[in-house]
């Protein structure tokens, strides 16, 4: 079945129509140099801090931004702009833009085409991250090669439109590279600096292991629940339900279930609980107005197609009162 344009709102496509062939890596240098050396930069930042050279109040603000990112990545590149999933006034889209722009992880559009590829396309070579190619190159490594061909051709064939008719996204790829110096790097160093007399250089460092954490965490959905866990909605597809990997980003590791139904808002079958903080925050907006139409499964449709297509796993999961009407 074709997925929809725009947004995936179909049944996932899991095309093996990708080549076989092995395709040869293409090494990105620059990348290979930057995120290197930003590794052993948070290496050397966790030394700091567990030799208490690094104020206390660093720490937590380091924490709160590295939340403020996510969301701009979880609540707004992926399922605001790449699915749709529901609908966002203008305050709110400028929020998550800034919040993506902070996490420096692609513009907004370059985000929502990659994820419609991922989608359409998963785990075949023209899926940007896929999976099958091994751990290491669906959690970091697709950032440190060029993309293979067919990542290239399937990415020139997904519709946009909803997209570039956005001004708030349209703006920030215009000015990304000002966004992310500023919001990345510039501003969350100089706030301990300025506002508690840190020492720059720890504030720097620190920010900059945030920065990474922010990476490494949405590279675990792309690497960890595509390969471990259980798949009580769909056994056809890689995706897995990871709650390791919902735990450490806001929501985003019920990933069997998310490709299922792409155009959930949820994620997950789970309302807003602690382990999909994503979905709670999504319910807030709703509720002051800045959120609408927010799209979900029927549990019917759940039902359905856990009992049609998944491993078994999903009547032992409705042992569990996790139903969004009993949620947190």
């Amino acid at each position: 079945m074709g997925a929809k344009s725009l947004s995936g709102e179909a049944v996932n496509v899991y095309e093996k129509n990708s080549s076989k062939k092995e395709h040869e890596k293409i090494y990105v240098w620059p990348s290979i140099v930057v995120i290197g050396f930003f590794h052993c930069v948070s290496v050397y930042s966790l030394w700091l801090i567990f030799t208490f050279q690094v104020m206390w109040k660093t720490i937590l603000f380091n924490w709160i931004y590295l939340i403020f990112t996510i969301l701009g990545t979880t609540a707004g590149s992926h399922r605001l702009w790449a699915h749709r999933s529901y609908k966002a006034k203008l305050p709110l889209r400028i929020f998550l833009a800034l919040a993506q722009s902070a996490a420096f992880q692609k513009t907004i559009y370059e985000w929502a085409r990659d994820h419609r590829v991922h989608h359409k396309f998963s785990d075949t070579n023209a899926d940007p991250h896929n999976a099958t190619r091994g751990f290491f190159f669906s959690h970091m490594g697709w950032l440190l090669v060029r993309k293979h061909p067919d990542v290239i051709a399937k990415g020139n064939t997904i519709d946009l439109s909803d997209v570039t008719a956005d001004p708030v996204a349209i703006y920030q790829k215009k000015y990304y590279l000002p966004l992310i110096l500023i919001l990345c790097f510039l501003l969350p160093s100089y706030v301990p600096y300025y506002f508690w007399k840190e020492q720059f250089s720890n504030a720097f460092t620190v920010n900059v292991m945030r920065f990474i954490i922010g990476i490494n965490l949405t590279g675990s959905v792309n690497s960890i629940a595509h390969m471990w866990g259980y798949r009580p909605y769909d056994a056809s597809m890689q995706p897995s339900e990871s709650l390791f990997c919902s735990l450490i980003t806001c929501g985003e590791g019920w990933h069997n279930y998310h490709h299922a139904f792409p155009w959930d808002y949820k994620t997950a079958e789970l309302g807003f609980t602690p382990i999909n903080f994503t979905t709670g925050f999504i319910n807030f907006m709703a509720f002051i107005g800045q959120a609408y139409d927010l799209k979900t499964a029927s549990e019917a449709l759940i039902k359905r197609k856990a009992t049609n297509k998944g491993d078994g796993s999903w009547k032992n999961l409705k042992s569990i009162d996790h139903t969004p009407e009993n949620s947190i």
